[in-house]
């Protein structure tokens, strides 16, 4: 029964810290909000809470952009080896042939 109180203690303390770590992490972002204003353990976590969230639906959509960029890369180069492999089929070239692989070489 001795120990629970210095338990206690070391838990809250380390609560504490964590707290204190996380508002000098995003110290920025905090000033951004609430300039010049202390702010309580809450509201630290409430806007770490919110940062994070925010960060995440950033990293979400980062994503799914550099995604869609692959897709179409992707596709594009399948076209064009398709298109080349078409052209390539047919012995004679036109100067149509050639502009189109020309053009499609830059």
């Amino acid at each position: 029964q001795l120990r629970k109180p210095v338990v206690e203690k070391m838990r809250r303390d380390r609560i504490k810290s964590s707290i204190e770590q996380l508002k000098l992490l995003l110290e920025k972002e905090f000033q951004r909000h609430q300039p010049n204003s202390k702010l309580e353990k809450a509201d630290i976590l409430e806007m770490t809470v919110s940062y994070l969230k925010q960060q995440s639906q950033l990293q979400i959509k980062t994503s799914f952009h550099k995604s869609s960029q692959f897709d179409f890369r992707e596709g594009y180069s399948r076209c064009l080896q398709e298109a080349f492999h078409f052209l390539s089929l047919h012995k004679v070239r036109t100067e149509t042939q050639s502009k189109l692989l020309s053009h499609f070489q830059k």
